[in-house]
């Protein structure tokens, strides 16, 4: 029971971190169609920002993650402003541009901040583990849980309940019809980005306590975004938790009876799989005709 108790905490922190890193891609290629392949960049550079400010500034984790969101989206608005709005109908030039800016992002961050592995300080009061029916927790871990269903939940409010979320589903249904009553596709489009640029960079300095933090680190979280993405539903707020949740504890169990390796493996064979049955993705986002 102990040991069942143990994978089943562990497989949630596994779907925490892919949750908060698939997040920010969910609203970018859900929403916009485009396959950022620079995504991983974003949460390299959210994790570089964590331990600059930590290191030069002295400033805390807690406090440095509005300025981090804000940098990082920013940053996002002017990818798309000057480079990806030219190319929304050319997909190939996209994916293109979006992996050479990730290249470059990788070589600057080295030539900058070096090619040596940094660490980011975990938050003193959540360095401490609890125990849970005999089942020692950390609690940071319980706190990136907490903040990955609170980011869920504010980025549900705002697709679903706010008014650029009704201009977003109109832009993404019919651009010429939105623009012809009066939304600016453009404008849409560059804040979305930033916003799952933003979020990305949130990502990278939340789980940068738990990883060490490199210029290549983003390579990996790409490929597991990509997978929950998918797996969830390209267009699927709630697809995205469900599947961060499935590949979660499906990768905590196979790796406590065999090893990270073979869990990989098996988890992209069982996306293959379902995919191939069912290409949508668990979850497919309703609309209407």
């Amino acid at each position: 029971m102990d040991d069942a108790l143990q994978q089943f905490i562990t497989g949630l922190s596994i779907a925490s971190i892919l949750l908060l890193v698939a997040l920010g891609l969910s609203i970018i290629y859900g929403a916009m169609g485009i396959i950022n392949l620079a995504h991983g960049e974003f949460v390299m550079l959210g994790a570089y920002a964590a331990w600059a400010l930590q290191t030069q500034l002295q400033i805390g984790l807690f406090a440095s993650l509005i300025p981090i969101f804000l940098l990082v989206a920013l940053f996002g608005w002017l990818i798309e402003h000057f480079v990806l709005r030219f190319l929304y109908a050319r997909p190939l030039d996209t994916i293109l541009a979006t992996w050479g800016i990730g290249v470059m992002l990788q070589q600057a961050v080295r030539l900058l901040a070096g090619g040596e592995l940094r660490y980011v300080q975990m938050p003193v009061d959540l360095s401490h583990s609890i125990d849970i029916a005999g089942v020692p927790v950390s609690v940071y871990r319980l706190f990136l849980f907490a903040a990955a269903l609170a980011l869920f939940a504010l980025t549900w409010f705002l697709m679903n309940r706010t008014t650029f979320g009704v201009k977003l589903r109109a832009v993404i249904q019919d651009r010429s019809i939105s623009s012809a009553f009066g939304i600016n596709p453009g404008q849409v489009y560059g804040i979305t980005f930033a916003y799952g640029a933003g979020l990305a960079g949130l990502a990278g300095a939340l789980v940068s306590p738990l990883k060490s933090v490199s210029p290549e680190m983003g390579t990996g979280y790409v490929v597991d975004a990509f997978m929950v993405v998918v797996l969830g539903g390209v267009q699927s707020l709630v697809g995205t938790v469900a599947s961060a949740f499935v590949l979660g504890e499906l990768s905590g169990v196979i790796a406590f009876l065999q090893n990270d390796t073979i869990a990989k493996a098996l988890v992209f064979l069982a996306i293959i799989v379902l995919i191939r049955f069912r290409p949508e993705g668990l979850f497919t986002a309703r609309v209407r005709a």
